[in-house]
């Protein structure tokens, strides 16, 4: 270390490395679980070319993901600085450059492209119409009431859209239901989260103000029931199957539990950081682990 120090051209290297990795958001990139969702649903994933398709889609639209936040980053950075946590972002606190910054997401962006089309043309399709949702987001529709949450939740239609497209898997109108119903009533929880914390969220992210409360919890639980009605009419699809597939059926009551617990915790005022409440609360891992296991099992085992 104290060489490092000594350096100042490797110690400038290693600061702008970790500013870059703090740029990509790591902490997002577990979103990229929904490629693999297609071909684990449909029983597949345990096949080492589905496997290996749905990885390369997943890096690829990682990268794409990286290359959004980039660009958003460098475009938010005013509104960043008065923020209490955004302002420690590596473009707004100054350790980034918005050249340097731009320069990385236009590299990871068509690095993305390219990985996509290597599994197919359909999924360099889905890339395209992902950076084009989220770049459109980022450029404006965020401050379009509506239309930001449904940009947001298209984002995730479309990673599992992609998944099933790269592993060449055929999808199901419920699959693809739930991915969409699931993701708004994550987004609906985020934005109830945000709208009752601190002025300075809303001063960040001004389309806060265009929803109340009661339109918030409305869509909350439209999200639910239209995730739990997706859901619970793909599994009892095989009520009165094999023994084994029988057991998606009754993954419906542990994955209608998580639905509940993180409505419960929304209500309560958590859901800004949807991926740390997840892994936080005792009762959602539990039934996650549960729910895992019984569709592992449903589909791997008949």
């Amino acid at each position: 270390m104290t060489e490092v120090q000594n350096r100042p051209d490797v110690a400038l290297k290693v600061g702008r490395g970790r500013s870059l990795l703090r740029l990509s958001r790591p902490q997002q990139w577990h979103k990229a679980v929904m490629l693999f969702a297609a071909p684990e649903a449909a029983g597949l994933i345990d096949r080492p070319q589905v496997l290996l398709r749905a990885a390369v889609a997943a890096v690829a639209f990682t990268m794409l993901s990286i290359a959004v936040y980039a660009v958003n980053d460098v475009r938010d950075a005013p509104d960043d600085r008065r923020h209490p946590r955004k302002q420690f972002r590596p473009v707004a606190s100054g350790a980034l450059s918005p050249t340097v910054a731009l320069v990385w997401g236009t590299c990871l962006g068509l690095g993305g492209l390219v990985l996509a089309a290597q599994v197919g043309l359909p999924t360099l399709a889905l890339g395209l119409a992902y950076l084009t949702a989220q770049l459109l987001y980022v450029f404006g529709f965020k401050h379009v009431a509506v239309v930001d949450v449904v940009l947001v939740a298209l984002g995730f239609v479309l990673r599992a859209a992609a998944g099933a497209a790269a592993s060449r898997v055929p999808v199901s109108n419920w699959f693809l239901l739930v991915s969409l119903f699931g993701a708004l009533f994550l987004v609906a929880g985020k934005r109830r989260a945000e709208r009752g914390s601190a002025t300075a969220d809303a001063r960040s992210r001004p389309v806060l103000a265009a929803y109340s409360s009661a339109w918030l919890d409305q869509l909350t639980t439209v999200a639910m029931l239209g995730t739990a009605m997706s859901y619970g009419l793909w599994a009892f699809q095989y009520l009165g199957d094999d023994v084994f597939r029988q057991l998606l059926v009754v993954s419906f009551l542990p994955f209608l539990t998580c639905l509940l617990r993180y409505g419960l915790l929304v209500s309560t005022g958590r859901g800004e950081l949807p991926e740390h409440e997840l892994f936080r609360d005792r009762v959602l891992v539990v039934a996650g682990l549960c729910w895992s296991v019984l569709v592992g099992a449903g589909l791997y085992l008949a």
